[in-house]
């Protein structure tokens, strides 16, 4: 592991990498966290912790930005695993990606009537179908709570403004 961690600060010389218990990248100290012990998924999550850095992520705007963000970050772990001689496996990239997806999909998912629906702000989703809105929780860590603010019964169809004629 320490091998690979020199050879990251070599190429991101203002990252610090610091051993910790879980890995992440903490953009305001500009700091790696990693967990030390050897093994190939904990060198596939640091360099991807790394790739973090390397691409400049900071904030997410929404849940589809994480998830965006985190797909670039494996894209360019890739590269720098190839480029360390670490072949970081597809499936376990999909693995981690699926954890974002699941989360997004569990938030998006409208408590009304069970239809996915796009984010209207950073913690709130909007229902296109039963007018439910929802706000879920800033966090990305936390299970994907959903508190109603108005279903159906609140803002009914009828009294929606029609723009079709």
């Amino acid at each position: 592991m320490d091998q690979i961690v020199h050879k990251l600060q070599i190429i991101l010389p203002g990252v610090s990498f610091v051993v910790h218990d879980s890995f992440y990248w903490s953009p305001k100290s500009s700091e790696v966290f990693y967990d030390n012990q050897e093994s190939k998924e904990n060198i596939w999550s640091l360099i991807h912790e790394a790739s973090h850095a390397k691409l400049g992520h900071k904030n997410y705007k929404s849940d589809f930005d994480l998830l965006t963000m985190e797909m670039k970050a494996w894209e360019c772990a890739k590269e720098i695993g190839s480029n360390l001689g670490v072949l970081i496996d597809e499936d376990h990239i999909q693995d981690c990606l699926d954890t974002y997806r699941d989360w997004l999909h569990q938030r998006s998912t409208c408590p009304g009537c069970s239809n996915v629906c796009f984010q209207s702000s950073s913690n709130e989703y909007k229902c296109h179908n039963c007018y439910t809105s929802w706000k879920v929780s800033n966090s990305r860590f936390c299970r994907p709570y959903r508190s109603v603010n108005k279903t159906i019964s609140d803002n009914p169809p009828s009294k929606q403004r029609s723009y079709f004629k």
